[in-house]
C-alpha cells in the first residue's frame, strides 16, 4: 500500500528535474502530499549542526534545483521517531550520510525550530516540544532535510531536498532579542528579526487573562490586515515555578489570549494567525529572581510568513 506514496513522491521530483533513481523514500500510507514547491534554480541553507548562543543554527549553503514538501498523516499512532526512522534508512539506503540529527531540546529547541527554515502552517506543524530533525548528504545527489512533528491529532513531514552543489558553510551570528521592544518598534523589529516579545503583555504568576486594551495586540491587527500574506504564530512563556507539564499548558493559554483577542476584536482569522507554548523551555532572563521570573512570563510574536 505503501507503493502509492512513493510512485507520487518519485513522480514529483521527475517532475522538477531532482534525480529520483536513487532516492525512493516511502512514506506511510496514512501520509497525504499537502504542499510541494519546486524551484529549478534557487539556495537552500541546509542545517548541520544544532542552535547555540556563539553560532546559531551551523549550516551549508546549496545551490541548484530545490525541492520543498510537506505531509500530512492523519491520526496520533506514528510518533516522530517512527516517522522518522523508516525515512533515515531509506536515504542510508540510497548512499546518504547523515551528516546531523536530533529531536527537541537536542537541537536547541525554541531556538532552533525558528532559526530553520519550515514551510507555513497549516501544511506544515511543528510541536516545539514534540519535534524531530535530520539532515543528509549525497556525494553526487546533493543534501536532503527531514522534520517530523505531531500534534494530538496528526502527524507531520516536511522534506527540503537540494539537487545542486554545496557553495560554502556557514555560522550565522545570532542576533540577540531584547527583552523588551517598545510597542512602537514591534513591527520593524518583526519583520527584521523574525520575533519580538511583546512587552505590554505581562502575566500574574499562573495567570493567563490580558488587560482590557493591548497596544501590541491593537498594531499587530493593522499589520496583518495591511498585509494578507503575513502569518504570525504567538508563543506563550512562563517563568521555571511548577511542573513542565503545567508550565506547557499555561504558556499556550496565554498564546492562545493574543490569538482570542484578535480574533474577537479585530476580526483576524486563523489563517494568518495561531498559538503555541514552550512552558518554562527558553527563558529570556534569570529564574533566581522575582524580576526574571517576570520577564520570563511573556508572550512572543513569531513572523512565520517566506516569501
Amino acid at each position: 500500500m505503501r507503493s502509492s506514496v512513493k510512485s507520487a513522491l518519485t513522480a514529483f521530483l521527475l517532475l522538477v528535474g531532482l534525480p529520483a533513481a536513487a532516492l525512493d523514500l516511502e512514506l506511510p500510507i496514512s501520509a497525504q502530499l499537502s504542499v510541494a514547491t519546486s524551484d529549478p534554480l534557487s539556495s537552500y541553507r541546509l542545517p548541520v549542526g544544532k542552535w547555540t548562543e556563539e553560532t546559531s543554527v551551523p549550516v551549508k549553503v546549496y545551490e541548484g534545483a530545490i525541492e520543498r514538501q510537506a505531509w500530512r498523516l492523519a491520526g496520533n499512532s506514528a510518533t516522530t521517531l517512527q516517522m522518522m526512522d523508516s525515512l533515515r534508512d531509506d536515504l542510508t539506503d540510497a548512499g546518504y550520510e547523515i551528516v546531523f540529527q536530533c529531536a527537541n531540546q537536542g537541537c536547541g529547541g525554541f531556538d532552533f525550530r525558528f532559526d530553520i527554515e519550515v514551510l507555513p502552517a497549516p501544511s506544515m506543524h511543528v510541536n516545539l516540544i514534540d519535534y524531530r530533525f535530520l539532515s543528509a548528504e549525497h556525494p553526487t545527489e546533493g543534501a536532503i532535510s527531514i522534520l517530523t512533528s505531531r500534534n494530538q491529532s496528526a502527524g507531520f513531514i516536511q522534506i527540503i531536498r537540494a539537487g545542486g552543489t554545496q557553495k560554502q558553510s556557514v555560522n550565522v551570528e545570532t542576533t540577540a532579542l531584547p527583552a523588551e521592544v517598545a510597542t512602537g518598534d514591534i513591527i520593524g523589529s518583526l519583520e527584521t528579526l523574525g520575533h519580538v516579545v511583546l512587552s505590554d503583555m505581562r502575566f500574574k504568576a499562573g495567570s493567563s487573562e490580558l488587560a482590557d486594551q493591548v497596544p501590541s495586540l491593537d498594531q499587530l491587527a493593522a499589520y496583518l490586515k495591511a498585509r494578507p500574506d503575513r502569518v504570525i504564530v504567538f508563543v506563550g512563556h512562563t517563568d521555571a515555578t511548577g511542573s513542565l507539564a503545567a508550565n506547557q499548558a499555561l504558556s499556550l493559554r496565554r498564546a492562545t489570549s493574543a490569538v482570542d483577542y484578535l480574533q474577537d476584536r479585530h476580526g483576524i482569522t486563523s489563517a494568518q494567525i495561531s498559538a503555541d507554548g514552550v512552558g518554562y523551555l527558553s527563558p529570556i532572563a534569570t529564574n533566581l529572581t522575582e524580576e526574571g521570573r517576570i520577564k520570563n512570563r511573556r508572550v512572543e510574536a513569531v513572523l512565520i510568513s517566506t516569501e
